[in-house]
């Protein structure tokens, strides 16, 4: 099946003073360092995540960034910069006069993008930006993501009872996202287990998958759980869940719903069901927990449905996003 992506390790940071530079920087270069980077390579990454914390503590509002190993590539570093800040007008302008905005380091998006081995941005005027950036110890891209995720713990809990994780190969893939009942350790545990026999199982069809995961789950507190197998030639997804995860496949003119059942994997459900749809080429498909809102529009995000999932997932979190419960999405391109 290949290597599973998967949530897990990931550090988040409120970047709303000064402060918050260094502890983000050190962060990013200590998880260079475990990985492997040389001294040059580690300040590399720490000068570029310097400046995008610059920025966020300059223009953003509620800024915040992410670092973990790379989800396809665990020998690399990502960060990802998110703020509800001014938004970028003109990002053409932004790379090629190498603009800086005032009070950084000095280098600026340009200079973030020639230090990482691949980037993305996303941004609307008034609504903000996300920046995402993998660095590697060679500098050489990694390969190009087709399946990316996020999840974020309720407040200031250290960890998250959601979670998400794929298998992807040229073929096939099969993504699943799980929500831990409530939050803290217990939810955290039921997704952990979720998560193991995800990965001992995820060759199954959605069905059987699906029954593998509510047994795997009797005894913990429950979760909700989907899971969708995409077979990228015809486009076809099948999709099965128990509870209140949120599957769509998401085009740039709207998204149509996937279905899940009633229940508490774990603990009762109704009878499973798959459901079978056709996703288009070059549409994506979206999963996500009710840590975020329903209600969201892909129309109100023009071009992000071509963007990286990782910067798609971020976006999605951080206008849907609720800080009032953990939150997990997920985000899989039907064709590359």
């Amino acid at each position: 099946m290949g290597q599973m992506i998967r949530s897990g390790n990931e550090a988040w940071f409120r970047v709303e003073d000064a402060s918050a530079i260094g502890v983000a920087r050190r962060a990013a270069m200590a998880l260079a360092g475990t990985l492997g980077f040389g001294q040059v390579a580690r300040e590399r990454v720490g000068i570029a995540v310097s400046e995008a914390a610059s920025n966020l503590v300059k223009h953003a509002v509620e800024g915040t960034m992410l670092i973990r190993p790379y989800p396809d590539a665990p020998a690399a570093v990502e960060a990802l910069a998110l703020d509800k800040g001014p938004g970028i007008a003109d990002l053409n302008r932004v790379w090629r006069d190498g603009y800086s905005t005032a009070g950084t380091l000095g280098i600026g998006l340009g200079g973030i993008a020639r230090m990482a081995a691949a980037h993305d941005v996303y941004s609307i005027p008034g609504r903000g930006t996300v920046i995402g950036m993998c660095f590697t110890a060679d500098e050489r891209p990694p390969r190009v993501s087709r399946v990316s995720g996020l999840s974020r713990p309720i407040g200031e809990e250290s960890v998250c009872g959601d979670a998400f994780a794929c298998f992807d190969t040229d073929e096939t893939a099969m993504a699943m996202v799980c929500d831990g009942l409530g939050h803290g350790e217990l939810a955290a545990e039921a997704s952990r287990r979720a998560l193991r026999t995800f990965q001992e199982h995820g060759e199954l069809p959605p069905v059987p998958l699906l029954e593998r995961l509510h047994r795997a789950l009797d005894g913990s507190r429950g979760a909700a759980v989907a899971v969708a197998r995409l077979d990228r030639a015809s486009g076809l997804v099948r999709y099965a869940g128990i509870g209140n995860i949120s599957g769509w496949i998401v085009n740039p003119e709207g998204r149509q719903g996937l279905i899940s059942l009633a229940g508490i994997a774990g603990r009762h459900s109704r009878t499973l069901r798959e459901y079978t749809y056709t996703a288009p080429p070059h549409s994506m498909i979206v999963m996500h927990s009710d840590g975020l809102s329903a209600r969201w529009d892909i129309a109100a995000f023009p071009g992000l449905t071509s963007r990286t999932p990782a910067v798609v997932a971020a976006t999605l979190l951080r206008d849907a996003g609720t800080h009032r419960d953990d939150a997990c999405v997920l985000a899989l391109k039907v064709t590359p």
